[in-house]
Parts: structure tokens; C-alpha cells; sequence
């Protein structure tokens, strides 16, 4: 039986099927580059592209289920048209005033992974709290939190810099937070390190974060592979698995070129189905 967002939107065999093959072959590539034979996450950034394209590459027989989002009011939409078999993911620059209403407001956000002050993570705490007394279903499941770190120095980056500020700030969510779930450390790395590297050399960015999650890991006392490495996009995935990533952050090689966001449609109502 179609579902209700299967009736509500078209979807275009032709699109559907091209999505199905770029999404093959981000596998492919990813299976290639994970010499060790590692559990991979694969999230499939959809920003600015319609849920039609969502759908469409959810339903498909690959199924991915974690899908990352840039803007906050695009992903409440886009969640609340799509199945909540969907992960979703938060990627994007986070302003603390909108941390509660992200985290108390989409059931299936299954992580954000941009939290760079103990601010936010409060109050995405307080909003995942608000969540799980409201639907008791997700009472138990806490939302999962990378912290990100700014590896590269640059000041439009957003990210805690490496060092104290860091640890204290994974610490406070370990001790502090009941309703997150601390699962590592995230970066954005600078455009020109991943356009230099090559397989025979390391990213100086993901060299950093491996070394800040190994340092985090150690003053905590816990094992570094209690923290995941989330690292590597479009760009640069490849090598950011062979650096040790257990999460990849692709959409253009998937999703293809973006449109600008004035032109962007949440929901694309064209026979076509493009995106």
C-alpha cells in the first residue's frame, strides 16, 4: 500500500532511478576506500532539494535511512511531510535559541552534529526532555550529539577549537545531559586541504580531530572508539575513511549540483520531479 507521502508527491522513475545509481556508486567508492573493513554511516545531505528526491531515494532498494539538513526550518518541513523511518540529521551552523525547538519539535532527528557551547547542548536537552514526555515512545532514545571542531582555524568556521574547551564541553554532556547521547566529534574541514590531498598523504584537518578525539577519549577515561569520528564530504570522503571516519557527510555526488536558496522548493509539485 503507497504510503500517505508516497500519494502526496510525485516522483519521477527516470530521477529516481539516477539518485539510485549516484547513491551506488558513493557506496561503492565507500567500500573501496574502508581497507579495514569498518562500519561506515553514510548520511545523504539533502539540503535544498526536494522531498520528492528524499523519498524517492528512501524508498529505493539501497533504503538509505540517515539523510542531513543545513537549516532548521527546512528540516521541520521536510520532517513533517516524510516518513519518520527517516534519520535525520542536523549538520548546519546552530544558533542556541533555535536548539530547543529543533530537538523538541522532529521525534526522528537522530542527531546534531554541530554543537560547539555547553549553551546548546542545554538546550537540546531541555527540548529532546519536553519531546520524550510528550511521546512516550522515544522516552528511552536519547538524541545522539557530535560536537564540532573548528580543525582548520578558520574564523567563519563554526567549532569549539581543540584543546580544555573541548573536553569540558563533551564532559558537561556526558554528566549533564540524560536525554544526549555523546557519539564524537565532528569537523568541516578547509576546502584547499581536501583539494591537496592525495592517497599517499593525511588531511591535516582529519589528523586533528582524530588527535582531539584520542585526547578527549583519554581525559574522560573512555576508549576512543566510544567517540566516532565524523568527517569527510563530497570532496574528501574518501580519504577521510582512509583517516579513520566512521561517518560521511556526501550530497552533491548524490543528490547533484544545488540550487540557490531563494530558488530552492521544499516541495517540488512538477510533473518532472526534478531537484
Amino acid at each position: 500500500m503507497a504510503s500517505h507521502a508516497d500519494q502526496e508527491m510525485k516522483i519521477n522513475p527516470q530521477r529516481a532511478a539516477q539518485l539510485a545509481r549516484n547513491l551506488q556508486s558513493i557506496k561503492g567508492r565507500i567500500e573501496e576506500a574502508n581497507s579495514s573493513g569498518r562500519k561506515i554511516r553514510l548520511v545523504a545531505v539533502s539540503k535544498l532539494k526536494p522531498v520528492n528526491d528524499i523519498l524517492a531515494l528512501h524508498n529505493s532498494p539501497l533504503s538509505p535511512a540517515h539523510f542531513g539538513e543545513n537549516y532548521q526550518q527546512e528540516l521541520q518541513e521536510k520532517a513533517s511531510l516524510l516518513p519518520r523511518t527517516i534519520k535525520w540529521h542536523f549538520i548546519g551552523a546552530l544558533q542556541t535559541n533555535k536548539c530547543r525547538p529543533l530537538s523538541e519539535n522532529i521525534p526522528n532527528l537522530w542527531c546534531v552534529e554541530s554543537v560547539d557551547t555547553i549553551k546548546k547542548a542545554d538546550q537540546l536537552e531541555k527540548g529532546r526532555y519536553i519531546l520524550c514526555e510528550r511521546e512516550s515512545e522515544y522516552a528511552e532514545i536519547p538524541l545522539n550529539v557530535f560536537v564540532q571542531i573548528n580543525t582548520s582555524g578558520e574564523a567563519e568556521k563554526s567549532g569549539i577549537e581543540p584543546g580544555d574547551d573541548a573536553t569540558t564541553l563533551c564532559r558537561h554532556i556526558k554528566g549533564n545531559c540524560p536525554h544526549l547521547k555523546l557519539m564524537g566529534v565532528m569537523t568541516i574541514g578547509a576546502i584547499a586541504r581536501s583539494k591537496t590531498t592525495t592517497k599517499e598523504t593525511e588531511n591535516e584537518d582529519f589528523i586533528c580531530l582524530r588527535e582531539v578525539r584520542d585526547n578527549i577519549a583519554d581525559n574522560l577515561e573512555i576508549s576512543p572508539s566510544e567517540l566516532q569520528l565524523s568527517m569527510g564530504m563530497s570532496e574528501d570522503f574518501e580519504s577521510a575513511i582512509r583517516c579513520g571516519s566512521d561517518e560521511v557527510r556526501v550530497g552533491t555526488e548524490i543528490f547533484g549540483e544545488r540550487p540557490p536558496k531563494k530558488a530552492a522548493k521544499v516541495k517540488d509539485n512538477a510533473e518532472d520531479g526534478n531537484g
